[in-house]
């Protein structure tokens, strides 16, 4: 079924290679969704109840490895959500509990414990485009953030994104201490750049989307579609990603223009129909007090919650401020601003 959606596309009229294109995704839960931000696969399946027992796997005693590294872990250790995995403890300072094995509450399913903040942020805190980036993080967003969560006021406006569920599930679990101690660590970790390798193009390697996430085709499938209007995060290496390799980054593809396009809105706000972003998130995007840095962040991150915003789904203290930021914008318009962020290099400190 894949080849038949990809096969020839290079030919088609552009309305029909939109339609091609947007066959890869969901429908969207909101008319104008960016739906290459969320990555809901079309064939996607609502997951079983919480509690559920997960099917019996058959026991993994392959070892796995890394580049510049002598650690060796099973898949079951990787993946370990109270106790991933730490491939390269000389990258990051010595880890909180909570970051590193989580907590476990006695009696509740382990989707309502709190999992270890390094599983899906890693230990670095530099994360993946279906999640989020934390390090570098002002201690005083990322508190804000974890309580909005926990109070109901931050939340997906696509009820297919499972993991913003899982979000809101763990810091429910978490006590204040332990949302200080992961805050507290992940502000101390630079953000640097460049973790996205930013490929301007009217054309990517098809891909096959999965839990929020771009994978390059390879062998018969492989090929090349249109971009379109869109920004396509794909692991630099699929096997990598896979073990989770906090080293390894990103490529992030977007439309050929579009990066000049987005400097515009950023820095001056284009005649009024934004604010210029360096107005509250500080020269170089690099962060202002609390207000977090953007400069060579995921799109797709900063996508999610920009329409997250728009939409209403996302209304603790400092969202109202991005209402009018957001109100205007076009699905172009984002496209082209995030462009322009992940394209930006950190070369100082940040917020």
């Amino acid at each position: 079924m894949r080849r038949f959606f990809f096969r020839g596309v290079l030919a088609l009229t552009p309305l029909v290679a939109v339609a091609v294109l947007e066959a890869q995704y969901a429908p969207p839960a909101q008319p104008g969704q960016p739906s290459w931000a969320y990555g809901i696969q079309a064939d996607y399946k609502a997951p079983p109840p919480a509690g559920t027992p997960a099917p019996a796997a058959s026991p993994d005693t392959t070892l796995h490895k890394l580049p510049g590294t002598d650690s060796a872990f099973t898949r079951a250790q990787i993946q370990d959500g109270f106790g991933p995995a730490d491939w390269y403890p000389i990258d990051h300072p010595p880890m909180p509990e909570i970051v590193a094995k989580g907590r476990r509450i006695p009696g509740k399913p382990v989707s309502e414990s709190a999992r270890a903040c390094g599983l899906c942020h890693y230990p670095n805190g530099k994360g993946r485009a279906e999640n989020s980036s934390v390090s570098g993080l002002p201690v005083a967003y990322f508190i804000q953030q974890m309580q909005d969560f926990r109070n109901g006021l931050r939340a997906s406006s696509e009820p297919r994104k499972a993991n913003a569920v899982f979000m809101v599930n763990i810091a429910k679990a978490m006590t204040d201490q332990e949302i200080n101690d992961a805050a507290q660590y992940f502000a101390a970790i630079r953000w640097t750049t460049p973790y996205f390798r930013v490929v301007e193009t009217n054309t990517v390697p098809k891909t096959r989307v999965s839990n929020g996430v771009h994978f390059a085709l390879e062998g018969a499938e492989a090929g090349t579609e249109p971009l379109g209007q869109r920004i396509v995060e794909s692991p630099e290496h699929t096997e990598r990603f896979e073990l989770r390799d906090p080293r390894d980054g990103w490529v992030a593809y977007v439309p050929v223009g579009s990066i000049k396009k987005g400097e515009a809105l950023v820095t001056t706000g284009g005649n009024g129909k934004t604010v210029a972003c360096g107005v509250c998130h500080g020269a170089n995007l690099l962060g202002l007090g609390p207000v977090p840095a953007i400069a060579g962040r995921s799109p797709s991150m900063l996508a999610r919650q920009m329409w997250d915003m728009k939409q209403g789904t996302r209304r603790g203290l400092w969202a109202d401020l991005m209402k009018p930021v957001v109100q205007n914008l076009t699905a172009e318009d984002l496209v082209n601003i995030l462009a322009y962020t992940v394209s930006r290099r950190v070369t100082g400190p940040t917020n």
